[in-house]
């Protein structure tokens, strides 16, 4: 039996929003983290289109936001969060650990990432903590950004290999963004010295597991 939530210092508990496609893994941590005397789950959510429009009806003062999600991913979730300005703050929860998500994630305004692995003791406090205005990231996950850098793709690079992903041809991102095909290959080209690859198969899959797409 979960306990009854108690008040913070700010004379409530924390109301959390939880954002998660997977509805097992949504279901779990809503179950653990309730069971914090301090911590009240107010929403939850299967996708990110409307995570802002909960986090203001429910008064919500920590989200906890999957990346991978249908509607709108968790860090475009993070940054419709912080344009509205409702002292909402975003903590990104995810499998995928990959050092260029980290970096996307703070810039668009959220206040940690913590992989889904992490206890629940800790996923506990790290929901204070960010709560109280603190920035909250996995050590490991710092040093990888550290070492990979910064990402290297301009936002066109970025589209033409999200494009290529899915195995379409030049002539296909062409058509699905607008573009000629030449322009298409000189940016495919630029991106796949960026990745250091051989094709443009090869550089969307490194942009990928990077996190930068």
């Amino acid at each position: 039996m979960s306990q009854e939530p108690t008040a913070t210092a700010a004379g409530r508990p924390i109301r959390l929003l939880l954002a998660d496609d997977q509805a097992l893994v949504r279901g779990a941590l809503a179950a653990l983290l309730a069971m914090e005397p301090d911590i009240e789950v107010v929403a939850e959510l299967g996708d990110g289109a409307q995570v802002a429009a909960m986090v203001a009806e429910h008064e919500v003062d920590v989200a906890l936001l999957d990346i991978e999600m249908p509607g709108l991913d968790g860090i475009e979730a993070a940054r419709a969060i912080t344009a509205d300005s409702t002292g909402c703050r975003s903590l990104i929860v995810t499998t995928f650990g990959r050092p260029g998500y980290l970096a996307r994630a703070l810039a668009a305004g959220a206040s940690g990432f913590v992989v889904k692995d992490t206890p629940a003791g800790q996923l506990a406090d790290a929901v204070r903590r960010v709560h109280a205005g603190q920035r909250v990231v996995d050590p490991s996950l710092a040093e990888e950004t550290l070492v990979a850098g910064q990402n290297p793709l301009t936002d066109r690079e970025r589209d033409v290999l999200r494009a290529a992903l899915g195995g379409a041809s030049v002539r296909q991102i062409a058509a699905e963004l607008f573009l000629s095909p030449g322009t298409v290959r000189n940016h495919l080209s630029m991106a796949i010295g960026k990745t250091h690859t051989t094709n443009r198969n090869e550089a969307a899959l490194a942009a990928r597991d990077n996190g930068w797409l």
